[in-house]
């Protein structure tokens, strides 16, 4: 069934709450007959969008869009009665595709199509363009749009480090069995009681677990480079003052931290705070908070639009990185490439 919104609401045609706490939920109930206010529903919700009904069916277009979002994740129950086709450029975010029926047929860049159906999920990058070769008319989809920093921050904090590359997901998602099965009910069932503007999950206390729960599902549930190591049950055995200065550090990167106060944050010496990180993260506290920083610097570059006047030198400072020669040999070192070329590839080239 459909998120479930008060019946009066969806005969409506058109309805839509806000909070001003974001992170908490937002939604939306749209029903339209016409191709254009459908395609621009969808762009305001996910990305920017042609569609075109294809020729040659007896099925009427009607479309019906339920969204809610849940802090860094957008949830869409779309349908749209006919087939359809449609393309969108870049989505600048990681996208999963549930279908409840029917199928997509869709492809990506220069990759292979793929089809999404009720036993198989898609999963689409941030980067490449992409069409959807068809949309059948009897497909129900649960579509997941998943902030790219979010999802790379929650693997970081799971990690303990700050990732060497950028994160690329599995293309495809069993929604049959097993943890993408899991995971794919739990985006269901969370965008149905945030739908509630009564419900508990409006409350901040609850978001919040709740945001962290569903990004750190989809990272079990797809396969990546970094997936058998967040299985590792030793992660769950990183000691509490290493924790709380990790904790910290990835909340105010750009703090100017030394080790004496990093080492008050953990409640210990200096000399065990060093001992423990090197056991149990693989580096200095220190080298932490640098690679925790340089992590925020490539988000940055990588976000930033070809042509909008953002400099590296702009970026390095206000992450803490002063002295620009040396953020420069650490930022080669550690990516493989210099700031400057992150900051001016174009969206699909970027690493």
């Amino acid at each position: 069934m459909p998120f479930p919104y008060p019946d009066t609401l969806a005969r409506s045609g058109h309805w839509s709450f806000r909070l001003s706490f974001r992170s908490v939920t937002a939604g939306t109930i749209f029903r339209t007959g016409d191709v254009d206010e459908a395609r621009r529903e969808i762009g305001a919700r996910f990305y920017a969008n042609s569609m075109d009904v294809i020729e040659g069916q007896e099925r009427p277009f009607a479309a019906r869009f339920e969204t809610v979002v849940l802090g860094p994740l957008v949830v869409g129950d779309l349908q749209c009665g006919a087939d359809v086709r449609m393309r969108f450029g870049e989505l600048g975010a990681y996208h999963v595709n549930v279908p409840l029926s029917g199928r997509l047929e869709l492809r990506q860049g220069s990759g292979r199509g793929a089809t999404a159906t009720p036993e198989r999920g898609t999963v689409l990058d941030p980067a490449g363009k992409v069409v959807v070769e068809r949309w059948t008319g009897d497909c129900r989809v649960v579509a997941v749009k998943v902030e790219t920093a979010a999802l790379r921050r929650r693997l970081e904090e799971l990690l303990g480090r700050a990732p060497r590359r950028r994160l690329v997901l599995a293309p495809t998602l069993d929604l049959a069995r097993g943890a993408g099965r899991d995971w794919a009910a739990l985006v269901r069932r969370m965008a149905h009681e945030a739908a509630d503007p009564a419900g508990l999950a409006q409350h901040p206390l609850v978001a919040r677990p709740v945001q962290d729960a569903l990004l750190t599902g989809l990272l079990l549930a797809t396969g990546h480079p970094h997936r058998d190591e967040l299985a590792e049950p030793v992660r769950t055995l990183r000691p509490a003052p290493v924790k709380r200065v990790m904790d910290a550090v990835r909340e105010r990167p750009e703090h100017p931290f030394t080790t004496t106060e990093l080492a008050e944050l953990a409640r210990v010496s200096v000399r065990r705070l060093q001992e423990s990180f090197r056991a149990h993260v693989g580096t200095t506290p220190m080298g932490y908070v640098r690679d925790v920083r340089l992590a925020r610097v490539r988000d940055e570059l990588r976000a930033a639009e070809s042509g909008g006047g953002l400099t590296v030198s702009e970026v390095a400072w206000r992450w803490g990185f002063t002295h620009l020669g040396r953020f420069a040999a650490r930022y080669r070192e550690r990516f493989g490439e210099t700031p400057s070329q992150t900051l001016h590839a174009p969206p699909s080239g970027r690493p």
